[in-house]
């Protein structure tokens, strides 16, 4: 393919990845380092280019949302394999109940960060009245 047509994700087209980067608002090199860790494959131009497609763009958008809580690169690989699985073998039950366990282990991760801002709100809403 060539790199003057990798730019358009909603024509399907690949894009490169400065696009990629800008989309998902992370560096090149975290994009290429989820790359390197097998979470992302991108397909290669004639000149050896990364090119990307909108499912790679929405497994990013997947990565990020789940840095802040927490989980690991294996938790990322095997969340994305349940979920590629799960998009060609809807019915697959035992698929279905990993989903539902991380379904419930982001929740608790979630809570738990609702936790500490609470808590810092009320650390901050302590420092403010010493004003």
């Amino acid at each position: 393919m060539d790199i003057a047509d990798a730019s358009d994700p909603r024509t399907g087209r690949l894009m490169q990845i400065g696009e990629v980067a800008e989309r998902v608002q992370l560096s090149h090199r975290t994009v290429r380092h989820y790359d390197d860790e097998g979470l992302l494959t991108p397909t290669r131009s004639a000149g050896n280019f990364r090119l990307y497609t909108e499912a790679d763009v929405q497994r990013l958008l997947l990565i990020r949302q789940m840095k802040p809580l927490g989980f690991s690169l294996d938790d990322m690989r095997h969340l994305i394999a349940v979920l590629d699985q799960l998009a060609t073998a809807p019915g697959d039950e035992q698929r279905t109940q990993e989903l539902r366990t991380f379904i419930a282990t982001a929740q608790e991760r979630r809570d738990k960060l609702a936790q500490q801002v609470r808590t810092a709100d009320a650390w901050l809403e302590d420092l403010r009245s010493q004003l």
